[in-house]
């Protein structure tokens, strides 16, 4: 995992992002699209059109940071917004990235204690 800090926003660029754009391609998008600076230190996710691979912009102050990751099976959950963007926090991108539907965490049933 990036080792983010824990105040670093994160969006994900809703619909799909041609995969070929590169650093400057998709800074653009931020800006464009997200209309945000691509070097405010938030960390911007985008998903192809197949599902299965997606890229992460992140500036950490000194440049640029371009990671991306494929699954060999399966597909990213990715949300469907009017906005285009959607806010996450640190503990839904690691669910996202591991290809957990983040969108609905599953909650345990805690039993009653009798008292």
């Amino acid at each position: 995992m990036i080792p983010l800090p824990p105040s670093t926003r994160v969006y994900l660029a809703c619909g799909a992002t041609d995969m070929r754009k590169g650093f400057d391609g998709l800074a653009v998008l931020v800006q464009q699209v997200l209309e945000q600076s691509p070097h405010s230190g938030a960390l911007f996710a985008f998903r192809g059109k197949r599902g299965d691979l997606i890229k992460l912009l992140w500036f950490d102050g000194q440049g640029m940071c371009l990671f991306s990751k494929r699954m060999d099976r399966g597909k990213f959950v990715w949300p469907v917004t009017k906005t285009g963007k959607v806010n996450l926090t640190s503990a839904q991108l690691s669910m996202l990235l591991e290809g957990i539907d983040w969108r609905r965490p599953e909650r345990t049933a805690v039993p009653l204690l009798a008292g």
